[in-house]
């Protein structure tokens, strides 16, 4: 599995970022995901922190080197992160739990699936043309939708009829598989990246050259026509370069054995820090780092890692 890959968080001018980003894989398949913790709502940091933790955690159990049905994955990982928050809130006995949107994609076999809750997105894009985009689980999407393509006044774009940590059950959209091809760009995103450009800017932006000059360009650009109140805005970028062709190893015996141990030897590499000891023990605090300060070091000790070796 042959992939580049760029990620970039800003704060844009709130007093914290409460987004996280972060991706994980095997040398067969990769799980890349956005969380947006919800403003409004107490520890929102948290909130997307545990949500991503709970995904990462779940394919490198269930990984080894692939999985069966990354659909099914998919939504059970994301319900999972769900539970997690009840649960968070309901140990310490807060009035109101922490909550948060998410978007995940698995590449698996050059193929992609995808699911969201709330109104983090996935772009896919193919020959600097937008094939898909995810519908946000907003009532505007909704009254968008329903207007036959006319702008929605009624309703805040950012009034959300779901998310990770509310009383019910999420609502979960999940797509695919999708066939990839070789130059195909799917990007992930918070809404401080779409609610400050449009979708035919992203497309653009994202076309624009290498991911390390593109996400970068397109982060600027949300922040510059956001202005001093702009909204978080992270993006997580990746671009297909093809499938390997079966390898020995994955057979049985080396899945297994590759699964036994709990290491880097066991073929996971990751951006996102353990979420817990145990099924039932209280996660690591999930503290404030300087992302803007480390994302640069984590993307490059992960492209070092990825890189293809030299043909002959």
């Amino acid at each position: 599995m042959r992939f580049n890959v760029y990620q970039l968080s800003r704060k844009g001018g709130r007093e914290k970022n409460e987004d996280r980003m972060g991706y994980t894989y095997t040398r067969r398949a990769g799980l890349f995901a956005v969380a947006d913790g919800m403003g409004g709502h107490p520890e929102g940091e948290v909130a997307a922190q545990l949500a991503l933790q709970t995904l990462a955690g779940r394919f490198q159990r269930e990984c080894r080197p692939r999985l069966d049905d990354p659909l099914a994955f998919l939504q059970e990982a994301i319900v999972g992160g769900h539970h997690q928050l009840q649960r968070y809130g309901e140990r310490r006995a807060m009035s109101d739990t922490p909550r948060t949107t998410i978007v995940a994609c698995l590449l698996q076999g050059s193929q992609a699936w995808w699911a969201h809750c709330g109104d983090s997105r996935l772009y896919h894009v193919r020959d600097g043309a937008l094939r898909v985009r995810t519908r946000d689980h907003s009532y505007a999407e909704l009254q968008l939708s329903s207007a036959g393509g006319l702008r929605p006044e009624r309703y805040n774009r950012n009034v959300l009829f779901t998310c990770l940590g509310s009383p019910g059950m999420p609502v979960i959209d999940a797509s695919g598989p999708q066939r990839l091809e070789p130059g195909d760009r799917l990007l992930l995103c918070s809404d401080g990246l779409w609610g400050n450009l449009s979708d035919a800017q992203i497309v653009t932006g994202l076309g624009a050259g290498p991911l390390d000059e593109a996400v970068p360009a397109l982060v600027d650009q949300a922040l510059r026509q956001g202005g001093p109140r702009s909204d978080n805005v992270t993006v997580l970028a990746v671009e297909w370069e093809g499938d390997e062709p079966a390898d020995p190893a994955d057979d049985e015996d080396g899945a297994e054995q590759a699964a036994a141990t709990p290491s880097s030897d066991a073929g996971f590499a990751t951006t996102i820090r353990p979420a817990f000891h145990g099924e039932d023990s209280q996660p690591l605090p999930a503290a404030e780092v300087d992302i803007d300060r480390s994302i640069d070091e984590i993307n490059d000790a992960i492209r070092r890692r990825a890189a293809p070796p030299p043909r002959s």
